[in-house]
């Protein structure tokens, strides 16, 4: 055998998302500039635009505006704290598509889906090894009578 080929033809196990530590940059989202003094002005970032505005010239004491360099690590982007990326689920077909990446992916119910079809996506998920964020939610035991 080649020294620089494979010494044996046994297949190794599927890993999942390497574990990284998700570090995010602020904890707190700006504030729209003086949304805490008026009733009338939204609480909701915009960006300041008048010609005459202490926030958009940077002024001292005015608070800080959202930048690019607050953004997260892009390998750490979007991954849910228990090291899977989201996919939202709402019927049984939807749970088929993460069929081949379950080791990535997990699925979460959506929050207008019904209490049967609820049942019916968790059994399949089952089946398929999927990980379902909140299996639990809206479903009842029921009364043993």
């Amino acid at each position: 055998m080649p020294k620089n080929g494979p010494s044996s033809l046994a297949l190794t196990p599927a890993i999942g998302v390497p574990k990284r530590k998700i570090i995010k940059k602020r904890r707190t989202h700006e504030d729209n500039f003086h949304s805490h003094q008026w009733v009338k002005v939204p609480n909701s970032w915009r960006k300041p635009k008048g010609i005459d505005g202490r926030q958009r010239r940077r002024f001292k004491g005015t608070g800080k505006e959202p930048k690019i360099g607050y953004g997260s690590n892009k390998r750490t982007r979007n991954i849910l704290p228990n090291g899977f990326y989201q996919f939202m689920v709402s019927n049984v077909a939807d749970v088929e598509t993460l069929m081949m990446n379950n080791r990535k992916y997990c699925a979460t119910i959506a929050h207008n889906v019904g209490r049967k079809t609820r049942l019916a996506i968790c059994a399949r998920a089952e089946q398929l090894n999927i990980r379902v964020t909140n299996a639990n939610a809206r479903v009842r035991a029921e009364e043993s009578e």
